[in-house]
C-alpha cells in the first residue's frame, strides 16, 4: 500500500507529486531543494546556506513520514557545480551522522537554478 506524505514544513510538491511515498516499510523522498517553506522562495545564495535549507526541508519530510536522518539508508545528491562538494559535504555530515550509502552527481541545471538538491530513502516506522 502506498501512502503519500505531505507537510507544510517543506516546500509544496509540484502537480501530482508528493513530498515522499511510504511503501513496504520504506520512505522514498522527492528531491528537496532550498526553498524556504514560509516564503515559498529560494532565499539562500551560498552552497552552505542552500545545503542547510535543503537538509531542514528533508528532515521535515522524513519526520512527517515517521522517519529521521538516522534511518536514512541511501541518498542521492545533485550539485550544479562539483567544486561545491566539500562545502556541501560539511553541512550534509552534520545531519547524516549514520553515513548512509550516497551518490553525488553534478547536473547541468537544477529546478529554479539552485545549487543543490537531495533525495533519500529511509526506513519508516
Amino acid at each position: 500500500m502506498l501512502e503519500k506524505v505531505y507537510t507544510n514544513q517543506a516546500p509544496d510538491a509540484i502537480g501530482p507529486y508528493s513530498q515522499a511515498i511510504k511503501c513496504g516499510g520504506l520512505v522514498f523522498t522527492s528531491g528537496q531543494i532550498p526553498i524556504n517553506p514560509a516564503s515559498g522562495n529560494v532565499e539562500a545564495e551560498t552552497i552552505e546556506a542552500q545545503a542547510e535549507q535543503v537538509m531542514k526541508n528533508l528532515g521535515a519530510v522524513l519526520k512527517e513520514a515517521g522517519s529521521s536522518f538516522e534511518k536514512v539508508v541511501k541518498t542521492t545528491c545533485f550539485l550544479s557545480d562539483m567544486a561545491d562538494f566539500a562545502a556541501f559535504n560539511e553541512v550534509y555530515g552534520k545531519y547524516m551522522t549514520e553515513k548512509p550509502a550516497r551518490s553525488c552527481v553534478a547536473v547541468k541545471q537544477l529546478p529554479q537554478n539552485v545549487l543543490v538538491e537531495v533525495e533519500a530513502v529511509a526506513e519508516a516506522e
